[in-house]
């Protein structure tokens, strides 16, 4: 499955972006999906996950309350509304898709390019 995350830019602190990823080439709701963000000089880091169907959701304890991971498997779409940004969350972010539930990074099979996210403040 190819990955095209979208929707990073410059925000004030406060402020509030949605992220999107589009999946395309195979049936999207077969994967689990994921966000993860890269700060510089930082380790990847999971923010979000969600399962194939919607019904289940995890959200990074950095991030609970302010984010929210959503998909839309009849536009192949994942979302990740992210408000009341902090400085500390600029980082480019990834979409990742994968075969099983993705509690960490090795377990993504496929990685969109990455939008970055940075947060003035």
């Amino acid at each position: 499955v190819q990955l095209q995350a979208s929707g990073g830019g410059l925000v004030q602190a406060g402020g509030s972006l949605r992220l999107s990823c589009a999946a395309s080439g195979r049936t999207f709701r077969d994967y689990y999906m994921a966000w993860f963000r890269q700060a510089p000089g930082k380790e990847r880091e999971i923010v979000g996950r969600i399962s194939m169907s919607t019904a289940r959701t995890y959200t990074a304890d950095s991030v609970k309350g302010r984010f929210t991971i959503s998909r839309d498997n009849t536009k192949n779409m994942m979302y990740l509304q992210m408000d009341s940004l902090k400085p500390e969350d600029t980082a480019v972010y990834y979409c990742a898709a994968g075969s099983r539930p993705i509690v960490a990074s090795f377990l993504a099979d496929y990685w969109g390019q990455g939008t970055l996210v940075t947060v003035s403040s």
